[in-house]
């Protein structure tokens, strides 16, 4: 794979404050949900005392794990229904929606998605490209390459009028990759089918209710499926957020775009154009004969379905002409509006993706957000509806990812303010393009941009705790082999560095994979610069560093215990 010379890794610099009474791998967090050392004692006194049934059954040749508080044991349904059953129930095969799908089933979860489209065909561009932090969690699952080969890479990045070199940075995937999310679903789709995830296609939730036990969904054609879970990844204007009555918080809309694809009679205008009102730009697409449209609209508009006379009326304002556009493929309204899910979770619902969080698509995070939403619930939420660990360990998910979630939103809006036309923006504009021009700002805008900033605040001392684990090359075994390779399974790893260590003689399940390695590369931190080699990593199924220190730490059996549940340790 290119990339940056191993010895180097891309992590992040985002601090969000650590105490000297917490224990190296012990979670703490500043949100309201916060988990103190007291609140994680209790955690662990909860899993020792817990009694967790497993019962295995074949489906299909799949191993399939039912759990005492799984949710998905006998249920008279509704008069005449017997409920289908799952462990996990999705609603949306979007991307963020196919990513946890595949992550459960992974795991051994009997997951379903339910999807309002009869078929994965989407219509317009809508997300255009994958970030490296995306492409690193591909590659942690085996797959990156193939996603790689269907798209065209980019080692630029724009940032207000600022096009930002990415090339230096410091990761295997050192550029963003533009792929259609058409193609980026069609390829998920396949991968789940593969690993036999059913789809309910066609098909919406209507309704649904959660008791102690599960959640019962009710589908439109008067299906019922019971689940331990329901997850909605059902987009920005979800109906599984709603029926949840989960509050959408966030910023009001000031500004609102057109965005369409269409033919035309008389050739585009191409490129980018600008005016008092904001930025306008024409586009060419693969068909000769067929332009993309993005224009900013000059009052704010909150439809939500525009029409191809909207288009061509301001393109008539605009540019004089409406170029003879017609047969429109897709018209589409989006504005500047910031909100995200006061709550991530409730009892057995859960939200991820746009569902959970929307902002304005400057920068290109709203996929990657999703995707990276899945990467963190799935192996969490797997855990729990096997019996493995207790139902608080989903807490985490939401103190994780909705600090991540907010910074994203307040940097969208900074750049929409910096996208004005009076003259103090403007001023502000030349001025933040002056800093982005300087290497070093020019590095950190990008490693945030890029997903490579991310920092749970999960305690302890090492500088990686809390951060993605770099890709780097390490021999063990007598092979060379990068980082991700141990991380295909989707298994928590704990890396042995030190020499003479042996991470067998820790007390573990056989879940937590164990390997003795050799690592002479530096490590390397943007940003922090070089930090001190750790002797040993534990490391979380999403590729994020849960400890750090030597093996005969206690706190190393603490963190198996608290992030890998009942049998990890």
């Amino acid at each position: 794979m290119p990339g940056a010379p191993n010895g180097q890794i891309c992590t992040g610099s985002e601090e969000f404050g650590q105490s000297s009474d917490h224990p190296p791998g012990a979670y703490k967090t500043r949100t309201s949900s916060s988990v103190s050392k007291w609140a994680r004692m209790a955690f662990l006194q909860e899993l020792a005392r817990k009694k967790f049934v497993i019962f295995f059954s074949g489906l299909q040749g799949r191993r399939k794990i039912l759990t005492q508080n799984s949710g998905i044991a006998a249920s008279t349904g509704s008069p005449g229904h017997a409920p289908h059953t799952h462990q996990v129930l999705i609603v949306g095969a979007g991307p963020t929606g196919l990513m946890l799908a595949s992550e459960l089933a992974l795991a051994g979860v009997d997951v379903a998605i339910v999807e309002k489209r009869a078929t994965q065909a989407l219509s317009g561009l809508r997300a255009g490209g994958l970030h490296m932090r995306t492409l690193e969690l591909l590659d942690q699952r085996g797959v990156g390459d193939q996603f790689v080969a269907e798209g065209q890479r980019f080692q630029i990045a724009p940032f207000h009028e600022t096009m930002l070199d990415v090339s230096d940075t410091p990761t295997r995937r050192n550029y963003f990759l533009a792929l259609p999310q058409s193609r980026f679903e069609a390829m998920l789709a396949d991968r789940v089918a593969g690993q036999g995830v059913r789809i309910y296609r066609g098909q919406e939730v209507v309704d649904f209710r959660q008791d102690e036990e599960g959640v019962e969904a009710q589908l439109g054609d008067g299906t019922h499926l019971r689940s331990a879970y329901l997850v909605g990844c059902d987009g920005a204007r979800s109906a599984i957020r709603k029926q949840g009555g989960i509050e959408f918080a966030g910023w009001e809309p000031s500004k609102s775009w057109l965005i369409a694809e269409a033919r035309w009679r008389e050739e585009p205008r191409w490129g980018i154009a600008d005016d008092a009102h904001g930025t306008y730009a024409l586009g060419k697409m693969e068909e000769p004969d067929r332009v993309r449209i993005v224009l900013v609209e000059h009052a704010l508009n909150r439809g939500d379905q525009p029409r191809l006379e909207e288009v061509k009326a301001l393109l008539v304002e605009v540019y004089g002409t409406d170029f003879g556009i017609h047969d429109p493929t897709w018209i589409s309204r989006f504005t500047d509006q910031c909100r995200q899910a006061v709550a991530y979770r409730q009892g057995r619902l859960l939200l991820a993706g746009d569902a959970a969080h929307i902002h304005p698509p400057m920068g290109g995070q709203g996929l990657n957000m999703g995707v990276q939403d899945a990467f963190n619930l799935g192996w969490k939420l797997a855990q729990v509806v096997q019996g493995l660990s207790p139902d608080a360990l989903l807490d985490t998910y939401q103190a994780e990812r909705h600090p991540v979630a907010d910074r994203v939103l307040r940097n969208a809006m900074a750049e929409v303010a910096l996208q004005r036309r009076d003259p103090r923006s403007r001023a502000l504009g030349e001025k933040m393009s002056e800093l982005a021009a300087m290497d070093a700002p020019r590095k950190y805008l990008v490693a945030e941009r890029a997903g490579l900033t991310i920092r749970y605040d999960l305690g302890g001392d090492h500088p990686l705790v809390g951060r993605r684990l770099p890709d780097l090359e390490i021999v063990a075994g007598g092979r060379t082999r990068t980082m991700y390779e141990y991380l295909h399974e989707g298994r928590p790893v704990l890396f042995a560095f030190a020499k003479g260590a042996d991470p067998e003689k820790v007390a573990a399940s056989d879940r937590v994979l164990r390997i003795a390695a050799r690592c002479e590369a530096t490590w390397d931190l943007p940003v922090l610069g070089p930090v001190e080699p750790p002797e040993a990593l534990l490391v979380r199924p999403d590729g994020y560093v849960a400890w750090a220190g030597s093996l005969d730490d206690a706190s190393l059996r603490d963190a198996l215990g608290f992030w890998f549940g009942s049998d990890g340790v």
